[in-house]
């Protein structure tokens, strides 16, 4: 899940989400359809769940294990219960009446003007991504930088937008075009290499391209004739792809994908993930390699054709860019915000910029010197230096809630562009001058609604060990606290990822009907450093929980909502922290919405993709103190019978290659024989899904309308 990837797993942020794509068919209005279902009086029944006998024998522990028969989608068995289970979720969301008004409104606010993301410069030619709604998906479009026509080079909508571009990587002098392709959620990518100029797609196809957990990377050589990329091992004829012990090839353009040869990471991990840092105007390429996810990356640098180690993992890498033909790297060892330093052929380091307040998330070259992208909790800022680190100031973007993107820049060049939003900003793009430090708008996406009326709050919540959790309050103007406003209060936690502000997007639909959005900085992300971050990875997760738990009780504290009016929701890892929740503090909420989440914590070192994958950042249960940890808060083992659970709705996708759909269908299991309370507790599987990496438009916009129906109905929010 590194960053670059991870867009859609933090599914209620602003402008994204993934439509809830089940095994019916499509209605205009996106709602499901209803089908016959168990019913007793007026109350609908899930599907009966059977428990079986398998148990695990850990550390002396012996853990049972009723619905492992779950875990096996070839199962008929388990076939017919994810049709008995998506057969009842679409009927009680049938029968909620608030579907058709939000569905509407939802869709009005998503069509908005031309989106822009993604911005590349390479050659003096910017490449960029581009979507017009409703348009599937987007289209990759280059242009002269500053002033060419705009030219689309990829149109995945052909289909239907079952395809999505997964990435594109232009050659140094922009002659080239290299991009991935994958199909129906699955994210596993094939590389395709087209001529800029000419439009035209080369022969080269390259399968088994990364995907998934395993990002994708290309690193062009410097007389753009051929790249190297990630690959996982090709598979024997008739065998599935094993998506494990990536490595990265060298391709040679015009050469047949089994002529590609291994040049790095054989055998290097079984968990590798390769970010691939590459300077246009030399062609100089790093390595940044990860043991799996959320740990620290080892770097490498390209000699001739050869990439050798210069920084161990004790150096606590996370992120890296060339500046006139050094490569800077962001080191965090020793230095809570990290400090940045250059590194020589040999790997020897000198300090560029030491620590100072905010977390570095970003470093990018500007003429002879570089911008840095910092946060504090929910604020962030960039900052300009000359080639000597000195401080040239901080640019003129607004102080707070904006969240930094893409940057697009190269070294001797004096205007970068830079791409931001915020809570009640759509995504735009500004030309920074560092010679006059002036900012010129280029391009700003154009709303479907007025969003000035929008309030933005910050409380603060302190989380069991005394540390302080700001908290982020939406409501429109006029809509004042009184205790008992339908929230829904949102966060992550985990892998290095923050939490920043976003345009709100489609969820204007909740606020404009008295709701509340509230969104908490709690530790696992990294918008305060790495220290922040590790206080909830492995033996400190539980300190994730407690933050949540504390923003929640703010808002109690402050008088937004109560228990009978708060909603939660997260995706993923965001799952997790919902199911913890939903065990620990099961009478501080109404209604939980979890997205693809982890919950049998236990097992999650299957050898499905996301599990060993996941070991850099929850542990592994092997060890004794990590078991004991573990087994306290991994939501399926402390789901208790006879306990009144809030509304639950849990969506998951038959194709993910993140998070096991069994995850999913175990913990729905679960709740369901467990809960004592009438509240229904819900599981949506997308049938031609994944984790929502690449949805396409229709899928966003139904998705982020079934969970805003199904809070509009639990936490009782007006009709308009």
């Amino acid at each position: 899940m590194r960053r670059a990837l991870v867009v859609a797993i933090l599914m209620f942020l602003p402008t994204t989400g993934c439509l809830a794509q089940t095994s019916t068919a499509p209605t205009p209005d996106a709602r499901p359809q209803l089908r016959d279902v168990s019913l007793i009086g007026q109350r609908l029944l899930p599907p009966p769940t059977p428990a079986r006998t398998d148990r695990s024998v850990l550390h002396g522990v012996t853990v049972a294990d009723p619905y492992r028969w779950l875990e096996n989608p070839d199962d008929p068995q388990v076939q017919a219960w994810i049709t008995a289970q998506n057969a009842y979720t679409e009927a009680e969301l049938a029968a909620m009446p608030e579907g058709a008004a939000l569905t509407a409104r939802v869709r009005q606010l998503a069509i908005t003007s031309t989106t822009r993301s993604g911005p590349v410069l390479a050659g003096g030619t910017l490449f960029y991504m581009q979507q017009t709604p409703p348009q599937p998906q987007p289209v990759v479009i280059a242009q002269a930088w500053p002033d060419g026509a705009a030219k689309t080079l990829v149109d995945p909508n052909v289909d239907h937008g079952s395809t999505a571009i997964t990435g594109y990587w232009p050659s140094p002098k922009g002659r080239y075009l290299a991009y991935g392709s994958a199909e129906g959620g699955s994210e596993l990518t094939t590389l395709h290499v087209l001529d800029v100029s000419s439009g035209k797609l080369l022969p080269d196809t390259l399968p088994w391209a990364g995907g998934g957990t395993t990002p994708q990377g290309v690193a062009w050589d410097a007389d753009e004739r051929g790249f190297s990329y990630v690959r996982f091992v090709p598979p024997t004829p008739g065998k599935p792809v094993e998506q494990f012990n990536a490595a990265l090839a060298h391709h040679t353009l015009g050469q047949p994908a089994t002529a590609d040869r291994t040049v790095f990471g054989r055998d290097y991990s079984k968990v590798a993930e390769y970010v691939l840092v590459d300077d246009a105007a030399s062609a100089q390429a790093a390595v940044l390699a990860y043991e799996g996810d959320g740990g620290p990356a080892e770097v490498f640098l390209r000699r001739g054709g050869e990439f050798r180690p210069v920084l161990g993992h004790d150096a606590n890498v996370r992120t890296a860019a060339w500046v006139s033909g050094r490569l800077y790297v962001a080191t965090f060892a020793d230095a809570p915000r990290g400090r940045i330093v250059a590194v020589d052929a040999n790997g020897a380091t000198t300090t560029v910029l030491p620590d100072s307040k905010g977390a570095i998330q970003e470093i990018a070259p500007l003429g002879s010197g570089f911008l840095v992208v910092r946060s504090d909790g929910p604020d962030w800022w960039v900052e300009q230096y000359d080639a000597k680190a000195a401080f040239v100031r901080r640019l003129p973007l607004p102080a707070h809630g904006i969240g930094v993107g893409a940057i697009a820049s190269e070294s001797g060049q004096d205007k970068a562009l830079i791409s931001y939003s915020g809570w009640t900003t759509p995504s735009r793009w500004v030309e920074y001058d560092g010679r006059s430090g002036s900012l010129k708008t280029i391009f700003q996406v154009k709303p479907a609604a007025d969003y000035s009326k929008v309030k933005v709050q910050r409380i603060d919540g302190t989380s069991k060990d005394g540390t302080r959790i700001p908290v982020t309050v939406l409501s429109m103007s006029g809509v004042t606290p009184n205790g008992a406003r339908p929230t829904i209060l949102y966060s992550y936690g985990g892998f290095d990822i923050p939490i920043k502000p976003g345009f709100v997007g489609a969820n204007l639909a909740w606020l404009e009907r008295g709701g509340v959005l509230a969104y908490a900085n709690i530790r696992g992300g990294n918008e305060n450093g790495q220290a922040w971050h590790a206080r909830g990875q492995k033996l400190h997760k539980q300190n994730v929980f407690d933050d949540f738990h504390a923003a929640a009780l703010a808002l109690f504290d402050t008088r937004w909502t109560d228990r009978a009016h708060l909603g939660i929701l997260g995706g993923s890892n965001g799952g997790l922290l919902m199911g913890s929740q939903i065990v620990q503090h099961p009478a501080d909420y109404r209604a939980v919405v979890a997205r693809v989440g982890i919950y049998d914590v236990l097992r999650h070192e299957t050898d499905f993709a996301n599990g060993p994958y996941n070991v850099s950042e929850y542990g592994s249960v092997t060890d004794p103190a990590q078991f004991k940890a573990t087994l306290a808060y991994s939501p399926l083992q402390n789901v208790k019978p006879r306990t009144a659970y809030p509304a639950v709705l849990m969506t998951t996708g038959a194709n993910d290659p993140r998070v096991a759909p069994w995850q999913s269908r175990k913990f729905t299991a679960a709740l369901q024989n467990a809960t004592s309370s009438d509240q229904p507790i819900l599981l949506l599987t997308r049938m031609n899904a994944g984790h929502g990496v690449g949805a396409p438009f229709s899928q966003r916009v139904g998705d982020t309308a079934i969970g805003l129906t199904f809070f509009a109905h639990e936490l009782g929010l007006p009709a308009k």
